[in-house]
C-alpha cells in the first residue's frame, strides 16, 4: 500500500485534455520542482532529471483507457517533499477507498503481475 495516494477524476472534452496535457509537459521542463494541474488545484512535486514511464493502451469492451504513469526514487523522504502547492486540498486515503476507475487499473495491473 502506497503512503500517500491521491486520485481526481472528472470527464473533460477533448480539447480541455490537450491542454491539461500540455500544462503537465510544461511542469516536466522546468528545474526540480513541478506543479501539475490536479482538479481545481496543483501539485507540487520534486522531479528528478530522469524518471520512468510507462505507457498503456487497453481497448476493452465498449471503451478504450491510455495510461501514462510517470515514477522516480524519492531522494528522500521528508514529510514536505509531496506536499500540495498552496490552495490545493491534500487527500489521503487508502487504496480501498480510491475511487472506482482507480481500482479498475490498479487490479488490472495487479492481474498482469
Amino acid at each position: 500500500m502506497s503512503d500517500v495516494k491521491v486520485e481526481y477524476e472528472q470527464t473533460i472534452s477533448r480539447n480541455g485534455a490537450a491542454a491539461w496535457l500540455s500544462q503537465l509537459a510544461l511542469a516536466f521542463t522546468g528545474d526540480d520542482d513541478a506543479e501539475f494541474p490536479f482538479g481545481p488545484g496543483t501539485v507540487k512535486l520534486h522531479v528528478p532529471g530522469s524518471v520512468r514511464v510507462e505507457v498503456e493502451v487497453e481497448v476493452e469492451d465498449d471503451e478504450v483507457e491510455v495510461e501514462i504513469e510517470f515514477t522516480w526514487p524519492l531522494s528522500h523522504r521528508a514529510a514536505d517533499s509531496a506536499a500540495p502547492a498552496p490552495g490545493a486540498k491534500a487527500i489521503r486515503a487508502p487504496r480501498e477507498l480510491a475511487n472506482g476507475a482507480g481500482q479498475r487499473a490498479h487490479a488490472r495491473r495487479a492481474q498482469r503481475k
